[in-house]
């Protein structure tokens, strides 16, 4: 029989609570790869747990934001997805140290950081799965409110929300009444590693550049960096296109 003892002291101090299984969470916490090197002792890993906790988390904030905020249905979206995407909830299993409690193969300890942060991001679901199964929606939820829906005052203030590239379009036209255009500057690393540089162009002048493992997040990361040149230059204009918040009264 396996000791838990370790995942019931890391939840009592991560999460304010013990489990009353705690072989879900030591599940929640196992990659595919440490099954694979551990087949005689390991049975489960967290995937199917992935998928519950994805589900209770995306009701979770669905629920929160139709109940507190009175925008159409295209803005919540927006802010819900924002919230759940795989970099905010990979940032939240890094500040809760999933990463040092995660049992995987010694290969994915060491791999590249985009797939870390991508383990971590699956190992939130999963403990949010864990939670929901061990603790019921209660607790779950308000395992989100603390580590998913706190992060939404910042994301409505800095804009994050949005969709960087069609805010760049609207900023670009209203000040240079150009379309910005998307260039590869350079791929580097074998194809399956491969990074992008791409740069971002209005008017034939380079605003910004960005870097990613697809040309996809490369466009996105160019339109962040060429906003942030807007933003210095054309305060004013940058400003008017982020959206009042209304808040429902609670």
């Amino acid at each position: 029989m396996q000791d838990y003892n370790k995942f019931q002291t890391f939840s009592k101090e991560a999460f304010g609570f013990t489990f009353d299984n705690p072989e879900v969470l030591a599940t929640a916490l196992t990659h595919r790869s440490y099954v694979n090197e551990h087949k005689n002792s390991v049975k489960e890993h967290n995937e199917r747990l992935e998928f519950l906790g994805d589900a209770v988390l995306e009701l979770v904030v669905t629920e929160y934001l139709y109940l507190n905020y009175s925008e159409p249905e295209g803005i919540l979206t927006n802010w819900r997805s924002a919230l759940v995407r795989t970099e905010s909830i990979g940032a939240a299993g890094t500040k809760l140290n999933l990463g040092e409690h995660m049992r995987m193969s010694r290969g994915e300890k060491h791999g590249v950081q985009r797939a870390r942060d991508q383990i971590l991001a699956n190992a939130f679901e999963a403990v949010t799965g864990a939670i929901y199964l061990d603790k019921g929606y209660g607790v779950a939820k308000k395992f989100i409110k603390e580590n998913i829906l706190s992060t939404l005052p910042e994301i409505l203030s800095t804009g994050s929300w949005r969709d960087p590239k069609s805010h760049l379009q609207e900023v670009a036209q209203s000040v240079d009444g150009q379309t910005p255009a998307y260039k590869v500057i350079e791929e580097t690393g074998p194809d399956h590693d491969k990074i992008f540089t791409l740069g971002v162009y209005v008017a034939g002048q380079l605003k910004g550049q960005g870097s990613g493992p697809s040309k996809q997040v490369a466009q996105q990361e160019a339109a962040r960096a060429a906003l942030e040149v807007y933003e210095k230059s054309h305060p004013r204009v940058h400003r008017n296109k982020k959206l009042k918040i209304e808040e429902k009264d609670k």
